[in-house]
């Protein structure tokens, strides 16, 4: 069997923020790739606005790097369990992974979930403990915490048999021993023990071509492009090729353009063969987990399992009183126009139409998943309304089911009985804890995913923002009866149109958590912030004071209002209760009720009540 000695492909994996694309940084930095005019910013691999500013990676990118001969292709993937489908494909492009795991929080819910893809598709693993400059590293007992964990997803011998390299990668430094004062400013430790122990590709590019598309890209230029990896045989620009489509049918195309991934470059090539990655354009509508062939030899691979998503929203045309003001793209044409293109690129995502032209159902993998996309939106200067996120229930052999998830929590100990109390009251099962030293305790649950939606907010008061919280899809099980977790507090809503004063403002004070500033515009039945008790309470929000001509004896204090609670997108969309909508525009988020008169609100209320 021949190999090809010169190139080796690997996936970096970890959970969010243990530092996989810091590590890849430096790999770049310290291979022979970069030529010295290349200036590479922090965190090069996240390139998309949101990614560089909440430091977490989105998309899977792909990169490569030449060290002594040998091209390494690395995969940075997602450690996000929303963006789990992306890390899933990934797998099957490469031979080996490296896992990277913080050297003080040691093996986290991500790790896991990324880990048992790994291994699932037998792949080769070499494990980094970074971070070991932490003054509160505890390598041995992390390396030790990672064998288990192999162990428990049922590792073979081979996968068991893990080298291990300590690093620093914001130092730029690593090394094989696991002591911080030995490490080396080199990363020829990670270079060299991949190409020692990740295999090598099948070198079989004499056999008839098979290309197998992982990932999408999309361009306006040249349209979808269809990134994957060679199984077999060579692939040339100009030849004619078929395309094994999902729904069985098999469509004819030339390759018009190839591209090959060099450091954080995407190159045209003429030609590419076995075991090399590569992005092909030429194919409009080419799907994830497609098949290219020769014309005469058909022969598909196995089809890539993407995983179903398990919450959903529906997305409006904003119709509030403040409608089109804010927006570039109001109409229902754009925001169409605008789900579909998210569709060439993210498979995870699904787009249904519903009775009405001006609403979808949108369905993804979690509240970040959606979360994202609408933010993206907004910055693109899209204007829309979006209701509260509710789960996808499945039937499964005749039972009804829904998404259930492990949630690892890390909180000091005085926070632990409140913590297990608030989850027990959302149907969570306390599956594990461990005392994990400086009054630290983790605690592991399976809970239904509904009775985390709106969980973090309550979560982060109850332990004094200390607590750390991390959550990833578990499996379906039967669904609990009954109505789980939601909003325990009723809204503030505003009865008139008009602008905010600081007078009315003191006095709703007391009765709430107010969400605007003075001097704010509001409509008839916008949410201005939330009730103390559990009921909707209308309240006049505009009212200015009344100007007398007779001077009061205690003249009039410097009016002192508290500081109003400005809410995040993903803040707002966790607020949300089912009668009402979060009104998305580029410059403002705002809460409203989805029947903004007061009447004809209690009158629905009402006519509900009857029919339960």
């Amino acid at each position: 069997m021949k190999l090809r000695n010169d190139i080796r492909n690997v996936a970096i994996i970890a959970h969010v923020d243990h530092g996989k694309t810091t590590l890849v940084d430096e790999l770049l930095k310290q291979s022979q790739t970069l030529d010295g005019r290349t200036e590479l910013q922090e965190r090069a691999m996240d390139s998309n606005a949101i990614e560089k500013e909440r430091g977490i990676t989105i998309l899977a990118k792909n990169t490569a790097v030449d060290y002594n001969g040998t091209r390494i292709n690395i995969m940075d993937t997602p450690g996000h369990a929303d963006f789990g489908g992306e890390v899933e494909r990934i797998m099957k492009m490469v031979d080996g992974v490296v896992l990277v795991v913080d050297a003080y929080e040691g093996t986290m819910p991500q790790t896991r979930f990324v880990l048992k893809k790994a291994l699932e598709q037998h792949l080769i693993p070499i494990v980094v403990v970074n971070k070991i400059d932490k003054p509160s590293a505890r390598p041995e007992h992390v390396v030790d915490e990672v064998l288990e964990l192999f162990i428990e997803l049922g590792a073979d011998d081979d996968q068991l048999d893990f080298p291990v390299i300590y690093a620093s990668a914001i130092n730029g430094t690593s090394s094989l021993s696991d002591k911080p004062e030995e490490q080396e400013s080199t990363m020829s430790h990670i270079f060299d023990t991949i190409i020692e122990h990740i295999p090598a590709p099948i070198d079989n590019s004499d056999e008839p071509l098979q290309f197998q598309v992982s990932l999408l890209d999309y361009n306006d230029y040249v349209g979808r492009i269809g990134i994957g990896r060679v199984f077999r045989g060579t692939i040339k620009v100009g030849d004619q090729v078929a395309l094994m489509k999902l729904n069985g049918e098999v469509k004819k195309f030339r390759v018009t353009k190839l591209f090959g991934f060099f450091g954080l470059q995407r190159l045209e090539i003429q030609e590419a063969k076995a075991g090399d990655l590569i992005a092909v354009s030429g194919m409009e509508d080419i799907f994830v987990g497609e098949t290219v062939t020769p014309i005469d030899k058909q022969e598909g691979l196995p089809i890539l399992h993407i995983d179903e998503p398990t919450l959903q929203m529906t997305f409006l045309v904003n119709n509030s009183p403040f409608a089109g003001r804010e927006g570039k793209y109001v109409t229902s044409r754009k925001i169409e126009e605008r789900l579909l293109a998210q569709l060439q690129t993210d498979v995870s995502l699904r787009v249904d139409p519903t009775d009405s032209p001006d609403a979808w159902t949108v369905s993804g993998r979690g509240e970040l998943h959606l979360s994202i996309l609408i933010e993206n939106m907004r910055r693109e200067g899209y204007e829309l309304q979006v209701s509260r996120p509710e789960v996808i229930e499945r039937e499964i052999d005749g039972v009804k089911c829904e998404p259930f998830e492990r949630v690892q929590i890390d909180t000091p100990e005085e926070y632990m009985g409140s913590v297990i109390e608030s989850l027990g009251m959302r149907k969570a099962e306390m599956q594990d804890m461990i005392h994990t030293g400086n009054g630290q305790v983790r605690i592991i649950f399976l809970a239904p995913a509904r009775g985390l939606i709106g969980y973090t907010t309550e979560f982060l008061s109850m332990t004094r923002g200390y607590g750390i919280m991390h959550h990833t899809f578990d499996q379906y099980l039967p669904m609990i009866q009954g109505s789980i977790g939601g909003r325990h507090q009723g809204a503030l809503v505003s009865i008139d149109t008009g602008k905010a004063t600081t007078y009315s403002i003191m006095s709703i004070e007391e009765r709430g958590t107010v969400f605007v500033e003075p001097g704010t515009e509001v409509y008839e039945g916008m949410i201005i912030g939330e009730n103390n008790r559990d009921n909707d309470l209308t309240v006049n929000i505009t009212k200015a004071k009344q100007m007398t001509n007779v001077r009061s004896a205690n003249k009039d204090q410097t009016s002192v209002i508290k500081r109003p609670k400005q809410l995040t997108l993903e803040e707002s969309l966790e607020f949300l209760d089912e009668d009402e909508f979060c009104e998305v525009t580029p410059e403002s988020i705002r809460l409203r009720k989805q029947i903004l008169n007061k009447n004809e609100r209690e009158k629905a209320s009402k006519k509900k009540k009857k029919a339960e």
